[in-house]
């Protein structure tokens, strides 16, 4: 069979590479390596930038032997929630005329960006009875309930959760990211034989554990010979940081101490507005670092910061934690317990959780983190690595979904004839 004979594996999502998003960047993998095993790949996404839609991308372009189709009029952006609204219906609907007319689909795989592109995905495998595979990065509308943003009860939460229960019901396979959130899927009905439960890998081919003493980050920002802590990734009310911006407070005046916060979304305005009101000098604000910037970036921190809202177990999953530990760096956990992130800290000891309002615990995880020789946070830190690479490795978890893929859509892999 000549590879344009054989059966098309369609991949939505409004984020890819190279938008600095994570979800893209998982997807962007499962891409390449689908199209290494010699299938014919399709992507369709936005082709601007989600945090900044006056960023645009190449509309067409091949990654990896994957074809990469960008559509227009699919972000505007995330000022408002109409803004928002406009970008994902608009993408939507593409999403579904592409899928109800591109020929011999052998299947589509999709995640959670734009929220509900699995209702495009459904509507195509019931008239078309295409495969489709549903990648449950977060899980709404659990997010939007326990934000409060919208009441289950109300009609507009009893429509998005039948929503919900249509994408559940006609996806073929549906991939949670931990126990928790498969629980939370489960209570729809939803069997165990249908979830492959498994966690996003590290990006490890574009983050390295860096010498701190030449990394070009710490010089450019002035960090050598500064004990760094360091949050890395999507500033939202669901992963609250409050209790350490509070804590920072208690070290304003400490200039061997260095709080970066590193990335966007609507939590930012939280940390510029704390900076400001109290300059701040020791407390940083950095956009979104480059893809290729992410190794020293990452590396420069002596501990990273992971949180999780105390509602948000099982509905979202903080896969900053993976950066972390891939670069060697211990964790300071803002966090509920039980959750995925307090089940690693309590098999391994690789860093320190702290509850939600508790600011003076968390000032002594700092102390304590401090205090800590450099030995030992290297001890801590080469623990993470191996977890990682015994446990979580890019190459295995990436080659567990793609052969998952294979099978659930029936794809034949190999190298295609010519």
């Amino acid at each position: 069979m000549s590879k344009s004979d054989k059966p098309l594996f369609l991949l939505f999502s409004q984020v890819f590479v190279p938008d600095p998003a994570s979800v893209g960047q998982h997807m962007a993998d499962v891409a390449v390596e689908m199209a290494r095993r010699g299938h014919r790949v399709r992507v369709y996404c936005s082709n601007r930038g989600f945090e900044d839609p006056s960023v645009r991308y190449e509309s067409h372009e091949n990654l990896g032997g994957a074809d990469v189709r960008r559509l227009p009029f699919s972000s505007f952006g995330k000022k408002s929630l109409l803004t928002r609204g406009l970008g994902t219906a608009s993408l939507l609907v593409q999403f579904l005329f592409i899928g109800l007319f591109t020929r011999n689909v052998g299947g589509i795989f999709f995640s959670t960006s734009p929220p509900f592109i699995g209702l495009a995905c459904a509507i195509v495998s019931m008239i078309r009875r295409v495969p489709i595979v549903y990648w449950a990065m977060d899980l709404n509308p659990d997010q939007v309930f326990a934000m409060g943003k919208v009441k289950p009860a109300s009609l507009t939460g009893r429509t998005l959760e039948a929503i919900n229960r249509i994408i559940l019901k006609r996806s073929k396979l549906i991939v949670p990211l931990d126990r928790f959130m498969a629980g939370r899927i489960a209570t729809r009905g939803i069997t165990n034989d249908k979830m492959l439960v498994m966690p996003p890998w590290p990006h490890e081919d574009r983050i390295d554990n860096l010498d701190q003493s030449n990394n070009p980050f710490r010089v450019k920002h002035n960090l050598i010979d500064k004990f760094v802590i360091m949050y890395s990734g999507n500033h939202s009310p669901a992963n609250p940081l409050r209790t350490l911006l509070d804590a920072t407070l208690r070290y304003k005046d400490d200039p061997a101490l260095r709080f970066l916060f590193v990335g966007g979304g609507g939590g930012k305005k939280e940390v510029d507005a704390l900076i400001k009101e109290h300059n701040l000098t020791n407390v940083i604000s950095l956009p979104y670092q480059p893809l290729a910037d992410l190794k020293y970036s990452l590396s420069a921190a002596d501990v990273h910061i992971v949180s999780l809202g105390n509602d948000m177990v099982g509905i979202i999953h903080p896969c900053k934690i993976y950066g972390a530990m891939a670069v060697g760096r211990p964790i300071l956990f803002l966090g509920p317990k039980p959750s995925h992130i307090s089940d690693i800290l309590d098999e391994h000891p690789i860093g320190w959780h702290v509850a939600h309002g508790d600011v003076t615990n968390c000032a002594n995880a700092i102390d304590q983190a401090r205090a800590t020789s450099r030995d030992e946070l290297q001890r801590m830190g080469k623990l993470a690595s191996e977890v990682l690479g015994e446990n979580l490795s890019q190459e295995m978890l990436c080659n567990r979904l793609c052969s998952k893929l294979e099978d659930v859509m029936q794809l034949k892999s190999g190298p295609a004839s010519v």
